[in-house]
Order: structure tokens, then sequence, then C-alpha cells
């Protein structure tokens, strides 16, 4: 057995955190607007569901319907019920959803918006130079104009995204506490 006084190259801290901006640097970062539309969706859902059943139930009533007056008042009730029903039951997530992209290469916010055709329009955009600070809690993300006012405010994932916008908005935007 030989003993060599050859040991193997260690990365060093400094160089492993030069990596890892690099990395982070490199992705470009998107961000949706959430507002618990799935829920919303459900719930509607359910709703329209609901009112189907009821506009149906109307006329599973026992001795309602002795009176032709009456009934007339059912059968425009069972419509309305039947039609807003229906409405709800095809309620859906809206598609013209905003979008946060925060691009390393240029070092800028963009806000993207949908179109009618789908096509991404630019809402916002600004430099990451003319921030004036990040504020990074465990569920959002709220940047700041320069004099202290909120520019916006944003839903974040998980910790991974959190971790990856922190080390892209270092260095060039104030990172609050």
């Amino acid at each position: 057995m030989a003993v060599t006084d050859h040991t193997p190259p260690q990365v060093s801290r400094m160089s492993g955190a030069r990596a890892l901006g690099a990395i982070a640097a490199a992705s470009p970062l998107r961000l949706r607007f959430e507002a618990n539309w799935k829920l919303r969706v459900v719930v509607m859902r359910l709703l329209g569901a609901a009112m189907i059943l009821s506009a149906t139930g109307l006329w599973l009533v026992q001795g309602a319907g002795a009176d032709a007056e009456m009934n007339l008042i059912r059968f425009g009730i069972s419509v309305a019920f039947l039609l807003t029903g229906l409405v709800l039951m095809t309620a859906h997530e809206p598609e013209g959803q905003a979008e946060a992209c925060f691009d390393p290469v240029r070092r800028e916010l963009r806000v993207l918006k949908r179109d009618a055709q789908g096509r991404p329009r630019t809402v916002l955009r600004r430099s990451y130079d003319t921030l004036g600070g990040a504020r990074l809690s465990a569920a959002t993300v709220q940047l700041f104009e320069g004099d202290g006012s909120l520019l916006i405010e944003l839903p974040l994932g998980s910790a991974a995204i959190r971790s990856q916008l922190r080390d892209q908005l270092s260095g060039a935007v104030r990172i609050l506490t």
C-alpha cells in the first residue's frame, strides 16, 4: 500500500455559493396570482347542484299543487333555480389570470396577463434597481416601491421557491426582515 500526499480538491464555501447563485440566476422564476379558485369552483358547483335538485324538489312536495296560481309561481321559481344552477355548475377557473415573472437575465420583474387569444401581455415591467425592497415570509413575497409603499404581494408555493427568489433578488434588491 502506497501513501501519497495527494488530497482530493474540496469545494470551498465561497465557490459553492457562487455556483448556487449562478444556478438561481440562470432560471427564471414565475409566480401566479392565486385567489384559491379551486375552492371557489367547487363551492359554486355544489351550490349549482343544490339549486338544480331544489328546482325538481319543488314539484315533489305533496299537496302544494292544488292551486293553479301556485303552480305558476312554482314553475317560475323552478325555472329560475334550474338556470341559475346550470350557470353555477358550468363555472370554471379564470384563464386570464396574471402571472409574475422574475427574470434573472434582464434583472426585472414582469407581470404578464393573457389576452382573449391566450397570448401573454406585459402589464407591469420593473427593473430590480427601481424596487425599494422585498420582504419574504413563509407564504408570500411583498415588493415595495422606493418610498416604502407596497407595489405587489405574491403567494409563494413552497420553501424552495422562496429560497430561489431570495437568491435571485439578493444583491439587486434590499431584502427586508
